[in-house]
């Protein structure tokens, strides 16, 4: 059975505890902790940190778990989204060297998952950076490999906005992209976080992915989209999306939860699905982040 989860990236003011303590009373069965680098905050629901895991200690370690266990609240993974793949070679050996660190403690609390993004240079073609992918990844994952630890990419194209564009920050945005990528760098410990949300704005089918890639699906972002037609028909298709779209709660966009949480149910899916909320609707404060928190997961417990 899947465990119904919250991403943390929401509560950005909030302790590590403070976020644990909200989410068993709300009645979540586990969260997927942010462990950016203190003070990097480059966009929205970036930068936040409820582990820092630079220099952590092993009795640190030991508290966040406890503390995790005696909430009822499991530590889902690490979670830390930069662009591994960027232009600026010096921010790409930031953003490696914090995925290793990740992976490292990780794999140190028995948590043994990260979730991130392959990363992207948007000067470059698919096909270049697929090459490139391939130099920089390898490494990666062969130490992820070593220390047992899976990597969930997720595959939101971070290409929504005038700075991201022309190619957005993160290859790993479609099938036929991810059969390549699996391709290139053959192994069992790296997959998907799977986010049909993404599968909107690309107006793909989201449903048919689920089966071709049942066993490189390894933790799930449940978030919605909404396509406002009337700003595509005035902008079109190749504007960059946040001219015409805005991530939702789930339920409240395009998504068919129902299909989508059955198609998971068949392929024996029953790891973490964490709900990931980016809704404008409900920013401004505490208590309407926290009204939009709750009513996805009234909304997801029908499903999960």
């Amino acid at each position: 059975m899947m465990k119904l989860g919250l991403l943390s990236a929401i509560l950005p003011d909030y302790t590590f505890e403070e976020v644990f303590d909200y989410a068993a009373s709300v009645g979540f069965k586990c969260v997927e902790v942010c462990c950016w680098p203190v003070g990097s905050a480059a966009r929205r629901y970036a930068g936040v940190t409820h582990i820092e895991v630079n220099g952590i200690s092993r009795e640190k370690m030991d508290y966040y778990l406890d503390y995790a266990e005696k909430s009822g609240v499991k530590i889902s993974s690490l979670a830390y989204y930069p662009n591994p793949l960027d232009s600026d070679l010096e921010a790409r050996k930031v953003a490696v060297d914090h995925i290793m660190t990740l992976i490292d403690v990780s794999s140190q609390m028995g948590i043994n998952m990260i979730t991130t993004f392959i990363g992207k240079d948007k000067s470059k073609s698919v096909e270049e950076n697929l090459a490139l992918y391939k130099e920089v990844w390898t490494p990666i994952v062969r130490f992820a490999e070593s220390k047992n630890v899976k990597i969930a990419i997720e595959n939101c194209p971070m290409y929504f906005t005038k700075d991201e564009f022309p190619g957005g920050n993160n290859l790993a945005s479609t099938p036929a992209i991810w059969r390549e990528m699996f391709k290139l760098i053959d192994s069992r410990n790296l997959g998907l976080n799977f986010d049909p949300s993404h599968f909107c704005l690309l107006m793909a089918d989201y449903i048919k992915p689920i089966y071709e890639f049942r066993d490189r699906i390894f933790h799930i972002h449940l978030k919605d989209m909404k396509v406002c037609q009337d700003k595509l028909n005035e902008y079109g298709a190749f504007s960059y999306p946040s001219l015409w779209h805005t991530p939702k709660l789930p339920g409240l966009g395009c998504v068919d939860f129902g299909a989508f949480c059955g198609a998971l149910n068949e392929i024996g899916f029953d790891g973490y699905a964490c709900v990931e909320i980016e809704d404008r609707a409900f920013e401004g404060s505490i208590e309407k982040t926290k009204s939009g928190i709750e009513q996805s997961y009234r909304y997801m417990r029908q499903f999960v």
